[in-house]
């Protein structure tokens, strides 16, 4: 059995960085050589020189950072090895938004899985997650805490039913607003979808990479001031902030924080992240030898594993 490199990943100040192929994954600073997990912004950043990523995450990404985006990107399908130094990388589909990967690295017979931000919930407007064996799994610890269970996001949304007003939502812009309008679409079908216009483009963007089923209509102000109760207006964070009290709606914020449920009318946990119950089912799946955690407290992990797994934060040098 090969030995496990502990310093095959490291956390640096510009972002998590393989010096056996000489290149960083999700950089928040520019560097010479970038492999791209998904295209949110603080995993995506401008003025890189070369980025690997999916089809879709340069898309966004180039729409997001015009001519800031990276020099040149490599755009690479999922499953498709490809080398940087030594090192034979593939996309694993991670599940969190269109385009979402996980970065699966070989290097001297050791597989080290990269997951990025990855959920398990059900959602057609990305491609699902999938599990694949490795010896290191570093994976995300968000909600890595046995006392959060995030809740069906179907019964979530039931709530919006029980009200007779116009729901004024808040959401992240890409990712979170499209994954939300197809389950309004489905399952709250009497609400009319309206979209703010720093939305809108994600919205065509997802459309002209084939989710085509999102129903929606830009925002219409003349259409919430009508009498009718049924619409549900998506807007992102900062005019969620904005709009605080200023038309009669309904509040509520999207999101697996709790802190993002507060002052609001009605409380809507939906997340685009694993909770405890995933992280441990995909543990059980990847078979991990050992365990390293990125973004959030992974010491609950450590705990549960002890004597089994070894579990650790990812060094930081």
């Amino acid at each position: 059995m090969e030995a496990i490199l502990s310093d095959f990943l490291v956390q640096r100040a510009e972002g998590y960085y393989c010096k056996y192929g000489d290149f960083f994954i999700d950089p928040m600073l520019p560097v010479h050589r970038a492999v791209v997990t998904h295209a949110h912004a603080d995993h995506a950043s401008r003025g890189q020189d070369t980025v690997f990523c999916t089809v879709p995450t340069a898309s966004f990404v180039r729409y997001r950072y015009r001519q800031h985006a990276a020099r040149n990107f490599m755009e690479t399908p999922y499953h498709q090895p490809f080398s940087i130094g030594d090192v034979i990388l593939r996309f694993i589909p991670a599940g969190h938004m269109l385009g979402s990967a996980q970065v699966e690295m070989v290097y001297r017979g050791v597989t080290y899985l990269f997951t990025g931000d990855y959920k398990r919930q059900a959602d057609d407007t990305c491609e699902p997650l999938e599990t694949v064996t490795a010896d290191v799994l570093i994976t995300e610890s968000t909600f890595a805490d046995p006392r959060i269970v995030h809740p069906d996001p179907v019964e979530e949304l039931s709530k919006i039913n029980n009200t007779p007003h116009h729901i004024l939502m808040g959401t992240y812009a890409l990712g979170k607003a499209q994954r939300l309008t197809s389950l309004l679409n489905t399952h709250c079908p009497d609400r009319r979808v309206l979209v703010h216009h720093g939305i809108l483009p994600f919205h065509r963007i997802y459309t002209a990479l084939g989710i085509t089923q999102l129903r929606y209509e830009p925002y219409d102000k003349r259409a919430l001031k009508a009498g009718t109760g049924h619409l549900v207006y998506l807007v992102p964070p900062m005019a969620f902030n904005s709009y605080f009290r200023a038309i009669p709606f309904v509040r509520a914020f999207a999101s697996g924080w709790e802190r993002l449920q507060r002052q609001n009318d009605l409380s809507l946990y939906i997340s685009d992240h694993v909770d405890w119950n995933d992280i441990l089912y995909c543990i059980g799946e990847v078979k991990p030898r050992e365990i390293w955690t990125v973004h959030g407290e992974g010491q609950h992990l450590a705990n549960h594993f002890a004597g089994n797994i070894p579990v650790k934060r990812l060094l930081h040098l």
